[in-house]
C-alpha cells in the first residue's frame, strides 16, 4: 500500500516545483495550526491576569499580533493549497491517462486479444481518477494531518504531558482500529473490484452485440446475468462499508470522549495548581483540530483501501512490457522495394507446441503469394510475424535483405498495409476513415481511392459525401460497402507490401465478385500475401503456399497443386463439390 501511494505521488515529476511548494505550505500550515490554539491559550491566561487600567494589555499585544499574523496566514496558505492541488490533480490526471492511451496502443495484439477492451478502458479511467483523489487528498489534507499526527502530537507532551498523554492515546486507539478494519476489508475490497471489472466486461460486451442479442431473444438473460454480476458486487461491498462505517462512527464518538476526558483533567490539574485556564482551552482546541485530523486520516485510508485496486489494475497494464519493441539502432527505411524472405522461421504461442515450424519462402517484388490450410495450420501467424505483431523464436524474416527486427516499427508497419477480414472501421466520419491510410490525403485523392475500390455507387447515396459519419464500427454501411472503404484506406496508404487477411471470407458469393476488381486493382505493383479459404479467389496467385501444423507441405500455381492430388488437390475438390451443390440446389429452387 505505502509502495502504491509512493509511486502515485512519483507520477509528480514533472511539477516537481509545484508539489515541493504545496508540501511546503502544508508544513507551515500544520505548524499554523498547532500554534494558534497555543497563543491563544497564553491570551486567555494573560486576559484573566488583567488589571483594569494598567498598561499589561500593551504587553500582551505582540502575542494578539502573532495569533492574528498565524490566522492571516492560515487563510493565506489555505487559498494557495486549494487552488494549486486542484490544478495539480487535474492537468495530471489528463497527462496519466494520455500516457495510459499511448501505452495501450503500443502493446501487441496478443495483449488486445486476451484482454476486454472494456476492462482495459475502466483501467483507464477509474485509474486515474483515483490518482487523481489521492494527489488532491495528499496536498488538501493528508500531508497536513500526518504532519500533525506525527510530528506535533509528540510537542504536546512537552507542553503538559497529562493532557497530551490524552491525545497521544487517542491517536494510538485509531491507529489500532484503522489496521484492524484495514486487515479486515483488503482481501473483501479486492474481490469488489474483480467484480467491478466483471461489470464493465459485461456491460460492454453486450451493448457492443446488442444485434446478437436482440435476434437471439438474449435480452432477459443478459438483463438477468448483470442482475446476478451486481447482486455480488453487493455481497463483497456491503461488509466493506460496513466496517469503514463502524470506523467512522469510532472518529464522531472519539471527538466527545477526548473533549470530556480532556476537560476533566484540565478541572483536576487546575485545581492542584499543575496547569491553566488558557493550557486547558489550548488543549480543547488542539484536541478537536487532532479529532478532525484523525477524521480526515480514517477517510483517506478508507478511500485508499477503495482506490488501491483500481490504481494497482493501471499499473498492472501500465507495466506491461510489450513484447516486440524497437532495438537500439533500429532504422528508418522510407519505401522497400518489395522482396520478402522467411528463413527457417519457427514461432510458440505457449513454448510448448510450435504454431510454426522451420518457414522458409520467399516473394519477390511485385508478386501474389496465398496461403491456405485449414484453421491453425500456421497462415495468420505468418503474416503477423512479417509485420511484427510478436517475433520468431528461431530464425529471420527479411525484407529488401533487412532483418524486420532492425526496421524501426513505424517504418516497418508504414511500408505494409493491411485489409483484414473484419474492415474494422472508427465511429467517425467517411473522411477520418479514408486519413488512417494517408493523414494528407486530399479530397481528390480519396474520392479517386474510393472509386479504384469500386466504392464510387454507394457514396454517390451519401448526402454528406466524405463528411458522412458511419457509425460504430461502420454499421450504418453494409458488408461489402465496408470493406469497399477499407480496400480504399489500403489504397491512399499505398504500401508495398500488402496482406489481404481473408478480406473477402465474410462476403457472399455475389458481393466478393463485385470486390474482386477492386482487391485486383489494390494488388496491382505491390508485393501482396493473400490468405484465402475460398480457393476460387487465388487462382491467379504467382504461388500458392499449402500449410499443415506450422509448416509448408506443398508450394507451386494453382494448376500445379491442383496435378499434385495432395492437400491442395483435397481442399479444391471439397469446395468444387460444396460449390456444385449450392448450384444444384439454387436451380431446383427456380424449378419449383
Amino acid at each position: 500500500m505505502v509502495r502504491l501511494y509512493g509511486r502515485v505521488l512519483g507520477f509528480l515529476k514533472a511539477e516537481r516545483r509545484l508539489a515541493i511548494s504545496l508540501g511546503m505550505a502544508n508544513l507551515l500550515l500544520a505548524v499554523a495550526a498547532f500554534a494558534e490554539p497555543l497563543l491563544m491559550g497564553r491570551i486567555i491566561d494573560g486576559l484573566t491576569h488583567l488589571q483594569r487600567g494598567g498598561n499589561a494589555m500593551t504587553q500582551m499585544l505582540p502575542l494578539i499580533m502573532a495569533w492574528v499574523g498565524f490566522g492571516f496566514f492560515t487563510i493565506g496558505a489555505g487559498v494557495f493549497i486549494a487552488l494549486h492541488s486542484d490544478r495539480l490533480s487535474h492537468r495530471n490526471r489528463l497527462s496519466s491517462m494520455a500516457a495510459f492511451f499511448e501505452h495501450v496502443l503500443d502493446l501487441p495484439l496478443a495483449f488486445h486479444s486476451a484482454n476486454h477492451s472494456g476492462r482495459i478502458l475502466k483501467a483507464m479511467l477509474e485509474g486515474t481518477n483515483g490518482m487523481a483523489w489521492l494527489w488532491l487528498g495528499f496536498f488538501r489534507d493528508h500531508l497536513v494531518a500526518l504532519v500533525s499526527l506525527g510530528v506535533l502530537l509528540p510537542m504536546t507532551l512537552l507542553i503538559n504531558w497529562q493532557l497530551g498523554s490524552i491525545l497521544v492515546v487517542l491517536v494510538l486507539a485509531f491507529t489500532a482500529l484503522t489496521t484492524f478494519v484495514m486487515r479486515r476489508t483488503e482481501t473483501l475490497q479486492g474481490q469488489v473490484e474483480h467484480f467491478n471489472s466483471g461489470l464493465a466486461a459485461h456491460a460492454s460486451d453486450a451493448l457492443g452485440n446488442v444485434a446478437v442479442i436482440q435476434s437471439f431473444t438474449r435480452a432477459k438473460a443478459e438483463k438477468d446475468a448483470m442482475r446476478d454480476i451486481i447482486a455480488k458486487l453487493l455481497d463483497a461491498q456491503i461488509p466493506v462499508l460496513s466496517w469503514w462505517a463502524l470506523a467512522n462512527v469510532a472518529t464522531r464518538a472519539s471527538a466527545t470522549i477526548t473533549m470530556t476526558a480532556i476537560f476533566v483533567t484540565g478541572i483536576s490539574l487546575y485545581q492542584s495548581g499543575n496547569t491553566t485556564v488558557g493550557e486547558v482551552v489550548a488543549f480543547m482546541s488542539l484536541a478537536t483540530a487532532f479529532v478532525s485530523r484523525l477524521d480526515h486520516v480514517v477517510g483517506f485510508v478508507n478511500g485508499l483501501f477503495q482506490q488501491a485496486p483500481k490504481i494497482a489494475e493501471f499499473f498492472a497494464i501500465y507495466d506491461t512490457v510489450p513484447s516486440v519493441a524497437d532495438r537500439p539502432h533500429a532504422v528508418q527505411v522510407a519505401r522497400f522495394e518489395g522482396e520478402v524472405v522467411f528463413d527457417e522461421v519457427a514461432f510458440s504461442y505457449d513454448n510448448r507446441r510450435r504454431a510454426l515450424d522451420g518457414v522458409s519462402f520467399s516473394a519477390k517484388p511485385g508478386e501474389t503469394v496465398a496461403l491456405v490450410g485449414t484453421t491453425g495450420s500456421g497462415k495468420s501467424t505468418t503474416l503477423g510475424l512479417l509485420h511484427r505483431s510478436f517475433d520468431p523464436a528461431a530464425g529471420a524474416i527479411r525484407i529488401d535483405g533487412l532483418d524486420v527486427r532492425d526496421v524501426a516499427l513505424s517504418s516497418l508497419r508504414h511500408n505494409i498495409g493491411v485489409v483484414f477480414q473484419e474492415p474494422m472501421l472508427f465511429a467517425r466520419s467517411i473522411r477520418e476513415n479514408l486519413q488512417v491510410g494517408r493523414p494528407d490525403a486530399t479530397d481528390a485523392e480519396m474520392l479517386e481511392a474510393l472509386e479504384r475500390a469500386q466504392a464510387g455507387e454507394f457514396m454517390a447515396r451519401q448526402a454528406d459525401g466524405l463528411d458522412t459519419v458511419i457509425g460504430e464500427r461502420g454499421r450504418s454501411l453494409s458488408g461489402g460497402e465496408r470493406q469497399r472503404l477499407s480496400i480504399a484506406r489500403a489504397l491512399l496508404k499505398n504500401p508495398p507490401i500488402l496482406i489481404l487477411d481473408e478480406a473477402t471470407s465474410a462476403l457472399d458469393a455475389a458481393t466478393e465478385r463485385k470486390l474482386q476488381g477492386a482487391l485486383e486493382a489494390v494488388m496491382e505493383g505491390r508485393t501482396t500475401f493473400v490468405i484465402a479459404h475460398r480457393l476460387s479467389t487465388i487462382r491467379n496467385a504467382d504461388r500458392i503456399l499449402v500449410f499443415h501444423e506450422g509448416r509448408i507441405v506443398e508450394s507451386g500455381t494453382f494448376d500445379q497443386l491442383v496435378d499434385l492430388d495432395g492437400r491442395f488437390a483435397e481442399l479444391a475438390r471439397a469446395q468444387f463439390m460444396a460449390a456444385q451443390a449450392e448450384e444444384d440446389e439454387s436451380a431446383y429452387a427456380l424449378a419449383a
